[in-house]
């Protein structure tokens, strides 16, 4: 964030900065999602809704998850949040308390380990290398358990992760919820890149448990960062307490992003020439990075980033990003942020700008880079 908030400056200060530091579509909101919210404000008559949604919007997110996989669940188990940010508050608050343990993937996005932090609750981060995949598994899981030296009360999952781009098959899927069922460990469920997927099986947690708690966004695939606006399907039995939190922090979330989000839906046609959009900038990051010397670190099958090995030229990868956004006006985010261990070598860059900015940003550190052959 301190990258980002500087290249911000820069930008404000009249510099030509090109961000590659955030997941922030270039693309905008879907037009029918833009046109249901321009009606909306037109009557004017918007207030709070219900604390976990209005109805209609929990109904249409209910038949997306039967369209989309095959999944018939109760809309009464979707909770609307305001983003996928107030999904994870919800979540640690009503599994958790001060001195619980929850797992996470390493790298993985730093906010759940703030979060879980500011909370009082204990995390275990789990390398997730080639050897894992680049995901957590149940080996994993229990030697973390044995090196922490106490039991895990939670494991949080994201697929397609930020920012190794790992898409977690079925299977694969499976067989962790299976090992929380058995052991009796919450599990959640990340899904906010569900859409943006390029390689892989994009399976949502739904598919092998209704004891998750999936967490997902209009954020990513939808293009409506700014909207503020997500949802939660949770197991049945947990859905008042979820409520209740809900009513205390947020009282409802904003009900014009509801009606925008629920016309987004629809929008799949439009969303996928996007999605492609993206794909050209993968497709140019696998060819150009590796060309400079920034080896792909993961894989980068899914979400819109590229996580690279940068210890050809640096073994600081906050002094690297600072350096490159001084000098040539290119923003990315340091690894460190991902993976306080070995992230000091790696890099993330977001591809969800537009293919003329990503083409420029790779020309500018081609010539930036020193040469090393």
């Amino acid at each position: 964030m301190d990258v980002l908030a500087e290249a911000t400056k820069r930008r404000e200060a009249g510099y030509p900065v090109i961000s590659m530091a955030v997941g922030q579509p270039s693309h905008p909101a879907p037009k029918a999602a833009l046109e249901a919210a321009q009606a909306a404000l037109v009557h004017g008559r918007l207030g709070y809704t219900d604390a976990l949604g209005t109805s209609s919007l929990r109904i249409a997110i209910a038949g997306h998850y039967r369209t989309r996989y095959g999944v018939e669940i109760d809309p009464q188990r979707v909770a609307v949040t305001t983003g996928s940010s107030a999904g994870f508050n919800l979540a640690f608050l009503a599994l958790f308390d001060p001195g619980d343990c929850v797992a996470i993937a390493r790298p993985g996005y730093p906010a759940y380990r703030n979060i879980l932090a500011a909370l009082g609750i204990d995390v275990i981060e789990v390398e997730a290398d080639a050897q894992t995949g680049f995901t957590l598994t149940p080996e994993s899981l229990s030697v973390a358990e044995r090196k922490a030296g106490r039991r895990i009360d939670g494991v949080l999952l994201a697929s397609p992760a930020n920012p190794t781009g790992t898409v977690t098959g079925k299977a694969a899927l499976r067989a962790l919820a299976d090992y929380c069922h058995d052991r009796d460990i919450a599990f959640i469920s990340d899904e906010i890149y569900h859409g943006l997927t390029f390689a892989g099986e994009e399976t949502t947690a739904l598919c092998v448990t209704d004891e998750a708690v999936i967490i997902n966004s209009f954020s990513k695939y939808y293009c409506m960062t700014g909207w503020r606006i997500g949802w939660m399907v949770l197991p049945e039995c947990q859905v008042r307490a979820y409520e209740r939190i809900a009513q205390s922090l947020y009282i409802s979330p904003p009900e014009l992003s509801q009606i925008a989000a629920q016309a987004a839906l629809g929008a799949e046609a439009e969303l996928d020439v996007y999605k492609a959009s993206y794909a050209a900038n993968r497709d140019l990051l696998l060819k150009r990075l590796p060309e400079m010397g920034l080896t792909i670190a993961s894989p980068m099958d899914g979400a819109f980033y590229a996580y690279a090995d940068v210890s050809r030229y640096t073994n600081d990868s906050m002094a690297f990003a600072r350096r490159m956004l001084a000098e040539i006006n290119v923003a990315a985010t340091p690894g460190f942020d991902f993976d306080p261990v070995e992230g000091h070598r790696t890099m993330r860059f977001s591809y969800a700008g537009s293919e003329a900015d990503i083409r420029e940003a790779l020309d500018r550190i081609a010539r930036w880079l020193p040469r090393t052959d």
